[in-house]
């Protein structure tokens, strides 16, 4: 798990847009989200993972035990959902689940590089987001 304690960064993207119109985002504010690019990092104490974000409104950590589902949040709206995220060798994922669907957003970690692939159920595509160790 080499990936442990690097920060990355944002690098690039593909069908992201799509996503997020998929899932129901005003289309006024598509353009601000696609911005959205926070550095993260992953570290691990014991058998607690620390999923930390840096953006431009602060810091922020969620905290996961590999395979157990817990009370989440996501987006502006702080919409609430159930998260499992499943640490698998270099494959972070995290499943999401509410009353409006599930998705699903796989972190594969090679060397330096990361690729975070979100899929969601009412969908057959995928969106892509690129990251780099810095």
């Amino acid at each position: 798990m080499a990936f442990l304690g690097k920060t990355y960064k944002f690098v690039g993207q593909e069908n992201f847009d799509t996503f997020l119109k998929v899932v129901g985002v005003p289309d006024e504010k598509i353009p601000d989200i696609l911005k959205f690019a926070p550095d993260f990092k992953l570290t691990k104490d014991g058998d607690t993972y620390t999923y930390a974000t840096v953006r431009s409104s602060g810091p922020a950590e969620v905290k996961f035990q590999s395979g157990v589902e817990f009370d989440d949040v996501i987006g502006e709206d702080k919409t609430p959902v159930k998260s499992t995220y499943t640490v698998d060798g270099n494959t972070v994922t995290q499943v999401i689940k509410s009353d409006k669907g599930s998705a699903s957003f796989k972190r594969e970690f090679n060397g330096d590089d990361l690729v975070l692939t979100i899929t969601v159920e009412k969908w057959d595509g995928q969106a892509k987001r690129f990251y780099k160790a810095a």
